[in-house]
């Protein structure tokens, strides 16, 4: 298995001279393979299911015809920085445009990340429209309320060497911590130091573009961010114990505000649920935190936390701003949020912010105060 994989030569200047990433492990395409895991982030598993019941055959090629992205984008200088982007293939949307001739040579190498348009339609912003907070302009708010918007879909694909460094750790320790508390699954974090390459089973991350995506990267652009955390209960399902859907939708309406005077708005939204300690542990200290002698309070809201994961949060935004790099983002005027942890990320990272904007009060449930 990958006995002649393909060279990957992180950070280069060209996508050949890159390399693609292959992680398949068809019959033709096996000996070339130079990443350890699968594609899919979290979904992997159910393809090994779908294979196993015998409702996909483990032969199947995507076509990719008439799948590439319906504008041009980048790249960007900071793809050719092995330093700024560690945790997706910066290349990983123009998999048939560089890699045409291994595809009909019938290599299975596969997007890790799609782009495309889109139209969002929310309950907040036709409220906004109608208590005047939001003016249709027709462009990037229709009459009927639809917003207009680019996407991008990000399936992690990890650079081992840039994630250890990132966490002032060495490559053999992360992966040995890998190989273990993934109870052995990936045998080859140890067996093959040669695979620089993890894609590994987690969620990815969604970028929702508002304005010209054109000017993203032109430092005259004004740029309004918001950078979130996915929080399923509140995002979805409206619950008040947080902030996390107010915050969203606030973070939203500023960037169509952006986007509307010729800026552009950036919504990121990041697969970790819970601050990654998933949807278990978070109900069990939602319990927790209600039950506590003195009630619930913000003085021991994350204790509460740490007595049950034994961390306080396990987002790590040490690779956060790599999506932001791909973007090409050099400077954000408005940064939605008044995170400390996501400011000083970005900030390290070489990411000027001007001004941090807080929700308003007037935003926050209740429960959640």
């Amino acid at each position: 298995m990958g006995v002649e994989p393909i060279p990957i030569n992180w950070g280069a200047e060209s996508p050949i001279e890159r390399g693609p990433v292959i992680v398949s492990r068809h019959a033709n395409t096996m000996k070339y393979r130079n990443a350890i895991g699968a594609h899919g982030g979290s979904y992997s598993i159910y393809r090994a299911l779908a294979v196993a019941s015998g409702n996909l055959s483990e032969l199947h090629t995507p076509d990719f015809t008439n799948t590439q992205a319906p504008y041009s984008f980048g790249p960007n200088p900071q793809w050719y920085d092995p330093k700024k982007i560690v945790s997706f293939d910066p290349w990983g949307h123009l998999i048939t445009e560089n890699f045409g001739e291994m595809l009909n040579s019938k290599i299975d190498i596969r997007p890790t990340i799609a782009v495309t348009k889109a139209h969002l339609t929310m309950v907040e912003i036709d409220e906004a429209i109608k208590s005047g907070d939001i003016v249709p302009d027709g462009i990037i708010v229709s009459e009927n309320g639809d917003v207009s918007v680019s996407k991008a879909a990000v399936e992690p694909v990890w650079y081992l060497k840039g994630v250890a460094d990132r966490f002032n750790t060495t490559e053999s320790n992360l992966r040995r911590a890998l190989f273990e508390d993934t109870g052995g699954m990936y045998p080859e974090l140890i067996t093959r130091p040669d695979m620089s390459l993890f894609l590994p089973p987690i969620g990815g991350l969604t970028v929702y573009i508002f304005g010209n995506t054109e000017l993203i990267n032109k430092p005259e652009t004004k740029l309004t961010v918001r950078v979130h955390d996915e929080c399923n209960g509140s995002d979805v399902f409206g619950s008040d114990i947080c902030t996390c859907r107010p915050y969203l939708i606030y973070g939203i309406k500023e960037c169509i505000k952006q986007a509307q005077v010729g800026g552009v708005g950036i919504i990121v939204y990041f697969r970790k649920e819970g601050r990654a300690l998933g949807e278990v542990t978070k109900y069990l200290v939602y319990n927790a935190r209600k039950r506590q002698s003195g009630g619930d309070t913000a003085s021991t809201y994350f204790k509460r936390t740490e007595c049950i994961a034994g961390v306080k949060d396990m987002r790590f935004q040490a690779m956060m701003p790599d999506i932001l790099h791909w973007l090409g983002i050099t400077r954000i005027d408005r940064f939605i949020s008044m995170s400390n942890l996501k400011y000083d990320a970005i900030v390290n990272s070489g990411i000027k912010i001007i001004n941090r904007i807080d929700i308003p009060d007037g935003l926050i449930p209740e429960d959640s105060m």
